[in-house]
């Protein structure tokens, strides 16, 4: 069984899932979310859980600076309370200040372009909310 990883924003969902021992974090998709019909993204994840055999879910939970939690991470809560609803998978809020921008600096790091760090950045910032995530519990 592996663990999900979220990185929830209102254009896209990045995902990642863990290694069947629970050890590393691999980035899986970003998934563009669908403002017309939200229920699509659902479904989407639905796959996801389904195939990749998901037990728990991480959802990154965006704070401020001073550790209180803004519009944004209500906004993500509210998502992770409907994972829970829809799924009936445990989930664990994980902070993740600064993984967007972490995941930046190593992207440009491998000198990577600005069109192709766009297009992966999502997917990188939920690898590094569910590595966090997974270094923290072993």
């Amino acid at each position: 069984m592996r663990t999900l990883g979220l990185d929830v924003g209102t254009k896209t969902i990045g995902v990642a899932a863990s290694d069947e021992l629970g050890w590393t974090a691999q980035g899986i998709e970003t998934i563009k979310r669908n403002l017309e019909d939200p229920e699509k993204d659902w479904e989407k994840l639905s796959k996801l859980i389904t195939e990749l055999e998901i037990n728990k879910v991480v959802v990154g939970l965006p704070k401020n600076m001073n550790g209180t939690i803004g519009p944004s991470g209500e906004a993500c809560q509210q998502f992770a309370d409907e994972v829970k609803h829809r799924f009936n998978l445990p989930i664990i809020m994980w902070d993740e200040r600064l993984t967007t921008v972490a995941a930046e600096r190593m992207l440009i790091a491998a000198d990577m372009s600005r069109k192709k760090r766009k297009s992966v950045i999502d997917k990188m910032a939920a690898v590094m909310i569910l590595q966090g995530y997974l270094d923290s519990s072993s």
